[in-house]
C-alpha cells in the first residue's frame, strides 16, 4: 500500500487573541496520496487557509503531528523546516506576490537565487523551461505590470516549480480571475498533476474547480465535515 504523502493527525491549531484563543482547526485527520488532486471547500473562517499553512510547513500545529513526505514537520526548525519547504513544497495563493521591478523570469528564480551555488541544475534555464511549460515563453522579459492577471498567476506557477515540488498547495489561485481566465489557469494545475504526477491540493469557493477534483473535503468551523 502506497504511502500517503501527507498525513494530519488529530491536529488542533490555535491562535491568541487578546486573553483569549481562537481556534482554527479541531481535531482534524487526514491523508492525500501521493499524486491526489484534492479540493478544501468551506465557508469563510472555515480553517482552509489555516489547513494548508500546516501542510505547507508554513505553521506548525498546537496538538497533533502533520507528516509530509515521510517527515514529521514537528521535528523540524529554523533552517531544516525552510530548507524542507524550499525543497519539497510549491504554494499558489490567490494574489500573486509578484515583485514588481523584476521581470517574469527574475521573479520565477527568486526563492532559489540564494541557493543558486548549491542547485544541480542551471536556475536561468530551468526557470525558461517553466515558463514555456505554462505558456508564456515569449513573456520572460515582461514585468508584472505588463501582464495580464492570469498571466501573472502563471508566472506565480512557474515560481512555485522551481524547486521541483512533490506538494503543490494553491489558495483560491482563481479568486481575483475571471470565469475564462480561471479556467484556463485550473486547467493548467490539472494537467500538472495528471502528466506530471504533482500532488495538488486547493482550497477553493469554485463549484468548478471542485468537480475536476479527484476527492473532496468539507471543513465548518474548523472540522471535516465530509470527505
Amino acid at each position: 500500500m502506497t504511502e500517503p504523502l501527507v498525513r494530519m493527525e488529530d491536529v488542533t491549531k490555535e491562535y491568541p487573541l487578546g486573553a483569549a484563543r481562537v481556534v482554527a482547526l479541531r481535531g482534524v485527520s487526514l491523508t492525500v496520496a501521493p499524486g491526489e488532486f484534492l479540493a478544501v471547500v468551506g465557508p469563510s473562517g472555515s480553517g482552509k487557509t489555516t489547513l494548508l499553512n500546516l501542510m505547507g510547513a508554513l505553521d506548525l500545529p498546537t496538538r497533533g503531528r502533520v507528516v509530509v513526505d515521510g517527515v514529521d514537520l514537528g521535528t523540524l526548525k529554523g533552517d531544516r523546516l525552510a530548507d524542507f519547504r524550499r525543497e519539497r513544497i510549491g504554494f499558489v495563493f490567490q494574489l500573486f506576490h509578484l515583485i514588481p521591478d523584476l521581470t517574469a523570469l527574475e521573479n520565477v528564480m527568486v526563492p532559489l537565487i540564494p541557493y543558486r551555488h548549491r542547485l544541480k541544475f542551471n536556475l536561468e534555464r530551468r526557470a525558461r523551461e517553466l515558463l514555456e511549460a505554462v505558456g508564456l515563453g515569449d513573456r520572460w522579459r515582461h514585468l508584472p505590470g505588463q501582464l495580464s492577471g492570469g498571466e501573472q498567476q502563471r508566472v506565480a506557477i512557474a515560481r512555485a516549480l522551481i524547486g521541483n515540488p512533490r506538494l503543490l498547495l494553491a489558495d483560491e489561485p482563481t479568486g481575483n480571475l475571471d470565469s475564462r481566465t480561471g479556467g484556463e489557469i485550473m486547467d493548467l494545475l490539472r494537467r500538472l498533476n495528471r502528466e506530471h504526477g504533482l500532488t495538488l491540493v486547493v482550497a477553493t469557493h469554485n463549484p468548478d474547480i471542485v468537480a475536476q477534483a479527484d476527492r473532496v473535503i468539507r471543513l465548518r468551523d474548523g472540522q471535516i465535515v465530509a470527505k
